[in-house]
């Protein structure tokens, strides 16, 4: 596995900041106001000890420096923090009103993209202190604020995405026949802490009809010979995503099995092979489509193609007709096209893409074959 990469400086995050305030004025908006979550993590490198209901807001905009405002009990963590150096802290006490702490930051009557986790709380405060102001969530107002990966960012997905690869191929070898569907997830949750996942955000196990439900949550249905099994499962290492996705067979797979999941398999191919620069989000979904539905399983696709991955396992881009946002080199996504035949069986391959120069690249590198497991 790959070592440890060094960590995110200070520079680094002065410069994500500085390029969402670009970004915000870019778009006309006022500025960017970031509430705890993964856009604050990832601007400034400051998580919050706990979810808390005192006001934390980054206050960035375009011409005036960086301002995070913090509950004064607070403050010592946030000055800990690895973008600490490229803002000012303004702390407010109990007692005191936060929002005419924060109001003076604000343009009185402008418009800001607000981080999507921000607590209804707050914002209403905001409005209630300067009755002008505006506000759009930043995945509506600013939606690939975090979706062009730098080489840094790049080389944690990729480190995530071999973790992930290593557990498949690890879970290839346990027993699935006879055991029940949580017990293989228990298994994939501890296999991704083994290398090196600090987080696991979903281990999805889904057995013969099971299957068929694309975000089924693994049960206590017993496994049989004879299943096939949708496996879907990822998280973070070193603060970024993995998420892949194979269906392996337990026993030998009939020819209709094989088929639907070659089916899948070569629509997945193609998706991939469709990757470059400047096609449309809709262009990668609308070729993995065109091969499924060519096959005759068109109404059993029943979700999107991919979606973006960073800090978090899904954020812009997504690729879905409609989302007409051209592919940039450094964007991150998945490719996952499946087919779900219901009260039966599904099938699901997924890797990460990246786009490159001239096309894209894997960061998940598994066989995409049916592998038979016992």
């Amino acid at each position: 596995m790959t070592g440890t990469p060094a960590p995110f400086t200070a520079d680094d995050y002065q410069a994500r900041m500085e390029r969402a305030a670009r970004a915000a004025a870019d778009a006309g908006l006022a500025g960017v106001l970031v509430a705890p979550g993964p856009d604050l993590v990832w601007l400034t490198g400051y998580a919050p000890p706990a979810a808390t209901e005192r006001l934390t807001l980054l206050v960035l905009a375009a011409g005036q420096d960086p301002v995070l405002v913090v509950p004064t009990l607070e403050a010592p963590d946030a000055e800990k923090a690895a973008g600490a150096p490229a803002l000012t802290l303004r702390d407010w006490t109990d007692g005191k009103d936060p929002y005419a702490t924060t109001a003076p930051l604000l343009d009185a009557a402008g418009r800001f993209g607000v981080s999507d986790n921000a607590w209804a709380l707050h914002l209403l405060g905001l409005q209630k202190a300067l009755p002008g102001t505006s506000y759009v969530s930043l995945t509506e107002g600013l939606p690939m604020l975090r979706a062009v990966k730098d080489a840094a960012e790049l080389e944690r997905l990729a480190a995530a995405g071999e973790a992930a690869d290593a557990t498949y191929e690890e879970i290839l070898k346990v027993s699935f026949a006879g055991r029940r569907e949580s017990e293989v997830a228990g298994d994939l949750a501890d296999l991704l802490r083994r290398f090196g996942h600090s987080q696991v955000d979903f281990t999805v196990v889904g057995s013969g009809p099971n299957g068929a439900n694309p975000h089924h949550e693994a049960g206590e249905r017993v496994i049989e010979n004879g299943d096939m099994v949708v496996l879907d499962f990822g998280g973070l290492k070193h603060g970024y995503g993995s998420d892949t996705s194979r269906t392996v067979h337990v026993g030998e797979p009939s020819a209709e099995e094989r088929r639907v999941h070659d089916v899948v398999r070569e629509a997945q191919e193609a998706a991939f092979r469709a990757v470059r620069p400047g096609i449309a989000c809709q262009d990668v979904d609308r070729v993995a489509r065109a091969h499924i539905t060519e096959a005759g399983y068109g109404d059993r696709f029943i979700h999107r193609t991919g979606h973006g991955i960073g800090v978090t396992t899904h954020e812009p881009p997504y690729m879905i007709e409609g989302e007409e946002q051209p592919l940039v080199p450094g964007m991150c996504f998945s490719v996952e096209p499946g087919i779900y035949l219901r009260g039966r069986f599904g099938v699901r391959i997924e890797d990460i893409v990246t786009v490159t120069e001239d096309g894209g690249r894997r960061l998940n590198n598994t066989s995409r074959e049916m592998s038979v497991v016992h």
